[in-house]
């Protein structure tokens, strides 16, 4: 095996001619929170390596078993489902997803083999009963990883299982060589090898696999922390919020609990006794006004039946010669119990957190079937929301299917960077907004087309319509031309078979 060539699970990965690395004095760094910067030793290897900024693997572990302890709270899981259940749509017929090759410039049997492998990865996901699951764990980790198993005796036949990875025991480290300027003195990067550690106990010393980057599968949030170092979920701004809620919610049933019953205050006329004497005579009273003897009949045994609640408690206050005389008082509860606007503003604030509507968190509101000009502005928010989720997740497909088609020599690295802006996932929708959407633009651009029809040729070209009325493109224009066209040189023939 050549001398820079690595075997690690079942990938070969052959080092390439080195680009060109430009002087700088940072390392560059990608919005995938591999903010680990290491520094390289003779020998470092399988996770024995010095971490500049810290060992933080186990305080990442830490975040993301928070987020997952905060999903269990049911306002939080139930705008989560609402998230996800917008996200991710399986009928059952259709497929969740599906890849969308258009508009790339290749032969039909090329994207029938791309299709085919997106399908098959597909497949291996067990998308159409799983996706609500990996969506769910994106979602609340803030990240994602993937074990590529391939087998290592026929890699020609690609990626053949795909395993899930506990995020929490993941993490991915940037090694850093760097060399210092003869000129300037100035420390310089040379040169950055990035990899996967992954450690059954996060934080401990003990040494962790090292995994390179073909053979993982890793997408995240996109969201960092403030330092652009460490990925965070999108649970991360809610985190507050459901904090309060739960404090508030806790303190409201305990005072409910403490202020519901009425309690009785017995003021006990003590006279001149000493204070001894006083408190022993109060005792005796309060055992004797509790006292609860009950015979058994069964055994014929006296029982005493006595039971003392704090929560319950009377308040007995002993009164001095010259006051008034032994008197029994009640103390009322709390009289605003029902109150709960503050736990409904927490509430609130959990669900704009979330980006969720309001009206959702309204259960007894009714989902408006009506046209699209009658759906609210927070829907509308909501659904660009779930637009931007699913354009992000989308980033798992393209790193699985980038890796199967390159190792099944399908196509080629540099075809893939030709070629990534051009592909899309299309997701399976039953928002019923966007079918309101798309019908009303119809219906707008129809009624438009009406009123500019009559001025065509005369102020107007035909061109112009199309590309500023019905807002055609090159390609649909050319295709319309050419189906009205098709349609046209039909006609005649139909007209003489229906002579």
């Amino acid at each position: 095996m050549a001398e820079n060539t690595i075997k690690l699970f079942g990938f070969e990965i052959t080092r390439a001619k080195d680009k060109k690395t430009l002087a700088s004095p940072v390392p560059p760094r990608d919005d995938d929170g591999s903010g680990y910067v290491t520094a390289t030793s003779a020998g470092a290897h399988y996770g024995h390596y010095i971490n500049m900024d810290g060992d933080d693997s186990k305080d990442n572990a830490q975040l993301i078993l928070k987020y997952r302890g905060s999903a269990m709270h049911p306002e939080t899981d139930a705008a989560i489902e609402d998230i996800i259940s917008e996200s991710i749509t399986a009928n059952g017929v259709t497929p969740a997803v599906s890849i969308n090759l258009d508009s790339i410039p290749v032969s039909s049997s090329i994207k029938k083999q791309i299709t085919e492998e997106f399908e098959h990865i597909y497949n291996m996901l067990n998308f159409k009963e799983l996706g609500h699951d990996i969506f769910r764990r994106w979602y609340i980790d803030g990240r994602l990883y993937h074990h590529l198993v391939v087998d290592e005796s026929n890699l020609a036949a690609g990626i053949q299982e795909i395993r899930y990875m506990d995020a929490a025991k993941m993490r991915k480290v940037k090694q850093v060589k760097s060399k210092k300027d003869p000129l300037t003195g100035a420390k310089l990067i040379e040169k950055v090898d990035e990899f996967y550690i992954f450690q059954e106990k996060p934080g401990s010393q003990n040494a962790g696999v090292k995994m390179t980057l073909d053979s993982v599968s890793y997408i995240t949030s996109g969201l960092l922390d403030e330092t652009r170092k460490k990925v965070v979920s999108f649970l991360h701004k809610a985190l507050k919020p459901i904090t309060q809620l739960r404090m508030m919610e806790d303190s409201l049933v305990i005072y409910r609990l403490a202020r519901a019953p009425e309690r009785r205050m017995f003021y006990i006329d003590v006279g001149n006794l000493p204070r001894g004497k006083a408190e022993q005579y109060m005792k005796d009273i309060m055992s004797k006004y509790r006292n609860k003897l009950v015979y058994d009949a069964k055994t014929g045994e006296i029982r005493d039946d006595r039971k003392h609640m704090s929560m319950l408690e009377d308040f007995w206050l002993p009164r001095r010669e010259g006051g008034r005389g032994t008197e029994i008082s009640t103390l009322p509860g709390g009289e605003n119990l029902g109150q709960i606007e503050d736990i409904i503003y927490f509430q609130k604030r959990l669900y704009r957190a979330l980006n969720v509507p309001m009206n959702r968190l309204e259960q007894e509101q009714q989902f408006s079937l009506g046209r699209a000009t009658e759906i609210s502005r927070d829907e509308l928010k909501f659904q660009k929301f779930i637009d931007r989720l699913r354009n992000r997740f989308a980033n798992m497909f393209y790193d699985i299917l980038k890796k199967q088609l390159i190792i099944k020599n399908i196509i080629t690295e540099d075809d893939w960077n030709t070629w990534k802006n051009k592909l899309t996932v299309d997701y399976s929708r039953d928002n019923h907004f966007t079918e309101l959407k798309e019908a009303e633009l119809l219906r707008e651009k129809i009624q438009s087309l009406d009123q500019v029809s009559q001025y065509v040729g005369e102020y107007f070209s035909k061109q112009w319509v199309q590309k500023n009325i019905l807002l055609m493109d090159d390609d649909t224009i050319e295709n319309m031309d050419k189906e009205i066209a098709a349609m046209q040189a039909q006609e005649p023939d139909n007209d003489q078979g229906e002579i």
